[in-house]
């Protein structure tokens, strides 16, 4: 499935507004306190707050996340996005929020779309963007970045993500050993960091394949990032095993400075 973006559209809006407009806002992985002001700002501006959830009922993470900044007047908006991969399940439930909150929008609101971690980066956000621009193309948006899960990682275990002379691949873990592999070879080739998403499972084989490979010291784990009970420390120190959805691994096969 391949939405276009629609050429005549008008870009995102920069900087705060206090007009009818969606602002589509990256909460960080988890820790309230890594919200940006220009989020804060544009939260606490909104009259709709719009989040994604599993299921109606649910309250939904990236809600969680700026709970306490919430305020009572502000109407909430839940927007269900199935817990799938298939893109047939997903593609209406895009659609279905960018109407929701073009909507609102055309309603004379002030509306804010909560993401969690950064707005751009592996977010639903995106994807509501696309059928906001296909669908609504005279709706006004602005992105606000926020804090993402790969650099907070980095921060918290006090680990260099990427040095001047190196590169970066942020990516989902593959789903095989093989594949996993090949993805070493080349950022090792490339003198590339590496940054493995939504380990989960994986780390079953995971774990002793970058034993076999000598790369457990030279790899940061982390999981559930930012909430109260994260986890960062080597990966050596985590024994192979089935761990949350929302684990990751920093893998640096080159040297660093104290190497050169």
């Amino acid at each position: 499935m391949v939405i276009v973006l629609n050429s005549a559209a008008p870009p995102p809006v920069a900087g705060p507004v206090s007009a009818p407009g969606l602002a589509l806002i990256g909460v960080g992985p988890g820790n309230p306190d890594w919200l940006t002001l220009a989020a804060h700002q544009a939260l606490q501006q909104a009259e709709v707050v719009a989040y994604p959830v599993a299921r109606r009922d649910a309250t939904g993470m990236a809600a969680t996340i700026v709970e306490r900044f919430l305020l009572p007047e502000q109407q909430r908006l839940p927007l269900v996005f199935p817990m799938v991969r298939a893109m047939e399940a997903l593609r209406p439930a895009w659609i279905a929020a960018a109407d929701a909150l073009a909507a609102a929008v055309t309603a004379g609101r002030r509306v804010v779309f909560l993401c969690e971690g950064d707005v751009s980066l592996f977010a639903t956000g995106s994807y509501v963007l696309l059928a906001l621009r296909q669908h609504h193309p005279d709706c006004p948006v602005r992105l606000i970045p926020g804090v993402s899960s790969v650099a907070a990682a980095a921060a918290q275990g006090a680990w260099p993500l990427a040095l001047q002379q190196e590169g970066l691949l942020i990516r989902p873990c593959p789903d095989d050993a093989a594949a996993l592999q090949r993805v070493l070879r080349w950022a090792q080739e490339e003198n590339t960091v590496l940054a493995l998403l939504k380990l989960g499972q994986r780390w079953r084989w995971v774990q002793p394949l970058l034993a076999e490979h000598q790369l457990l010291d030279r790899a940061l784990f982390a999981e559930r990032i930012g909430w109260p009970d994260q986890r960062v420390l080597p990966a050596a120190a985590v024994p192979a095993g089935e761990r949350p959805y929302f684990s990751q691994l920093l893998i640096r096969q080159g040297g660093g400075w104290a190497d050169g």
